[in-house]
């Protein structure tokens, strides 16, 4: 199989380019999804009425309607009531929409692990719910938390590739685009691979090594003994 390294050469900044799109939607969705999630999971576990129905009702049409879908509505749906979005916006909008409902279930499942004991001496010593959720339950809703979410942004960073279906020019759609004209399949997929492999793997290093230290902090001095 022949390569043509002169092809991959050439294209290198289209590359690049796209790179920066993706990690810019990918960061900006990421962070919009663990706020969110935590929003969701906060509303959940005081069971405020009204509100825990709509996020019930926003998981579950979240985690089962696919993405494309979504994002055909945000950027096509959403003109026939006069609101218009563009690419970048309506991209972000449907990453967060997806993410913060996995964010929303992984900080749940952390606040459910969380002691009852502690809890409850904290109610005894006199803590609101609201000391009590910053100082003893998100603190370690988090730790606990950490592989799952640290799982979701990197999925996050990987469901990139379906916004180019809305006109972005992400990886994806560039790699789609450079086949369409030049018909070099093999130099095309081999720089998108290369591409993903680039961006993702530093931001697995990253999360293993905050979850390290999240663990450490909280476990490394009973370890030590």
């Amino acid at each position: 199989m022949n390569i043509n390294f002169e092809f991959i050469k050439e294209n290198i900044p289209l590359y690049q380019k796209a790179a920066l799109i993706t990690l810019n939607l990918a960061f900006w969705s990421i962070l919009f999804s663990i706020l969110l999630g935590i929003v969701c999971s906060l509303i959940q576990y005081h069971k405020i009425k009204i509100l825990r129905n709509v996020v019930q009702v926003y998981i579950e049409l979240s985690r089962n309607t696919p993405l494309l879908i979504q994002l055909f509505f945000l950027y096509y749906g959403l003109t026939k009531f006069g609101l218009k979005l563009n690419e970048n916006t309506c991209a972000i909008v449907g990453l967060t929409f997806l993410g913060g409902s996995y964010m929303a279930e992984s900080f749940r499942s952390g606040i459910e692990a969380v002691s009852k004991t502690q809890i409850e001496a904290g109610l005894s010593i006199g803590l609101s719910k609201i000391q009590l959720t910053r100082y003893i339950i998100m603190p370690q809703a988090f730790s606990i938390s950490i592989p799952a979410i640290s799982a979701n942004c990197i999925f996050l960073l990987k469901e990139t590739s379906i916004v180019g279906a809305i006109s972005i020019l992400e990886l994806m759609n560039v790699t789609k685009d450079l086949i369409g004209m030049y018909y070099q399949t093999t130099e095309a997929l081999l720089m998108l691979v290369v591409s993903y492999f680039i961006l993702i793997l530093p931001l697995s290093v990253l999360l293993t090594f905050i979850e390290r230290k999240v663990r450490y902090a909280e476990f490394g001095h009973k370890n030590a003994f």
